[in-house]
């Protein structure tokens, strides 16, 4: 692999070396009292470290109150809206349910009746934008989508506002300097791109005094949510690194970036990754297993800012370094992952072979329907792709078999091996013979010249025994190399 070579650091980022830029998951949110110990207070709880910025998810499962399931597709409030129904109800289970979150954290030092009345004002003052929404969408003289699309802007925001407030008041209680930069504008009507309301929002704060905390949605013309979705949070933190230039931006998940899940080869049988690099980090996020969403590890990427991940409930782990030019001192696998909510689409025709543009076509209607691939193979008269499921259109289909002779479509998994060093002899063949030892058939199989991925295609039913099975066949190669 050819290594990046990395750029002299200018004088403004030599200045920020001491600055960091950190991400707290929702999942970590939740158990804030572990943040404020294993995070904020760590390692001496005597003195705290400034020169910090967190970027905060809502607390675990808000943002699915708020919008839908990200799992389990299970509306929140955003459905009724969508669907022209009545969203005060929901509204104020909303209120009902926040407010016991905030009871879990009186023992923290939150302020109860402050926090709750911050909460109330807030989602009042959504609650009229969001009826000033509906009732225009009730109208039919506008388009629904850029309606929609504002609502589901709004909602998410009160999710990190909360989450941030929540813990900036008690640091605040702790005699800890610490600032809430809420980037959610709801107060703020200037047509600020999300670029500009970071830089405006950072432009006189010292840094070297205090601690920010960050709401991980950001307001901006372009639209957070139109633009990553549910993966906003990362993309904020993603875009205040490229702007403050810290040497490391680091995520805290509640897990470690193992080498293999955990929860399916058991914890005794896999470790965590020391080093990677961000080609492994993305085909990670290629295969639903995110270190970093794709859009917000691009900035990091570029900039050469090193990111770190951190397990949360393992402060004195230094976790997993990923960087630009990691290539591994020696050639083994170092993560093994998956998934098993994919489809296969193959689509037959005779007429392809030694017929150019065939691709084209097929690319052109999946580009039209907005879905992309994570695998693809071809024959003479054939190509099979792998797509998500969820991603699956019965319109698109039906365009695919109008146009071919025959379209299928069937459920599959996907395994595959990882590293940033693995170019070795046999270990198709060996990764192969694993599976074939428990009985599992090899639909399709693949690799780029790269070599930093290969690719199994098995039955769905296979997918847990196929991980586990490749798992342990790679074991003696996954030594981890420490930070």
């Amino acid at each position: 692999m050819e290594k990046r070579a990395k750029e002299e650091p200018d004088p403004a980022r030599r200045a920020n070396d001491r600055i960091t830029v950190e991400k707290i998951g929702g999942t970590s949110m939740s158990a804030l009292g572990d943040v404020i110990e294993n995070i904020i207070l760590y390692p001496n709880d005597q003195e705290v470290r400034y020169g910090r910025v967190f970027v905060v998810s809502a607390f675990s499962g808000v943002t699915d109150m708020l919008l839908e399931n990200k799992k389990t597709g299970k509306p929140g409030v955003y459905h009724r809206i969508k669907m022209h129904q009545d969203f005060n109800g929901p509204l104020k289970k909303l209120v009902t349910d926040l407010k016991a979150i905030n009871k879990r954290y009186v023992q923290l030092g939150l302020n109860l009746e402050a926090a709750d009345q911050f909460l109330e004002e807030r989602i009042c003052k959504a609650r009229k934008y969001l009826t000033n929404l509906a009732n225009i969408l009730s109208s039919g003289y506008v388009s629904k989508d850029g309606i929609l699309q504002a609502a589901r802007e709004i909602l998410a925001s009160i999710g990190e506002t909360h989450s941030a407030y929540n813990l900036v008041q008690i640091l605040q209680n702790k005699g800890i300097k610490a600032q809430l930069i809420d980037l959610s504008g709801f107060d703020d009507h200037r047509s600020f791109t999300i670029d500009q309301r970071i830089r405006n929002a950072f432009r006189h704060i010292d840094l070297s005094d205090r601690i920010c905390v960050v709401t991980g949605y950001a307001k901006g013309t372009e639209g957070i949510m139109r633009e990553f979705d549910r993966g906003y949070s990362e993309v904020t933190f993603s875009k205040i690194a490229q702007i403050l230039r810290p040497k490391e931006a680091i995520i805290h998940k509640e897990y470690h970036l193992s080498s293999a899940d955990p929860v399916l080869v058991g914890k005794e049988n896999c470790v965590p990754v020391g080093y990677t690099n961000y080609d492994i980090a993305d085909q990670l996020a290629d295969v639903g297993m995110e270190a970093i969403h794709p859009k917000a590890s691009k900035p990091l990427e570029i900039n050469n800012i090193d990111l770190r991940i951190k397990n949360t409930f393992e402060p004195s782990h230094p976790g997993t370094l990923i960087t630009c030019d990691h290539v591994g001192q020696h050639k083994k696998v170092e993560i093994i992952t998956g998934s098993d909510k994919l489809l296969i689409i193959d689509i037959y025709d005779p007429n392809m072979v030694g017929h150019v543009g065939t691709d084209l076509q097929i690319m052109e209607i999946f580009a039209r329907h907005e879905v992309s691939y994570t695998f693809k193979a071809t024959s003479a008269n054939s190509i099979s792709i792998v797509i998500w499921e969820k991603d699956h259109s019965k319109k698109m289909i039906s365009e695919l078999t109008a146009q071919f002779e025959k379209v299928s479509v069937e459920p599959v998994a996907m395994v595959c091996l990882l590293g940033s060093n693995m170019d070795r002899p046999g270990l198709l063949s060996k990764s192969a013979a694993a599976l074939a030892a428990e009985g599992i058939n090899i639909m399709s199989a693949g690799f780029a010249l790269r070599k930093v991925n290969i690719q199994f295609l098995v039955e769905r039913e296979h997918y847990k025994r196929a991980i586990i099975a490749l798992n342990h066949a790679m074991a003696p190669v996954k030594e981890m190399e420490l930070v």
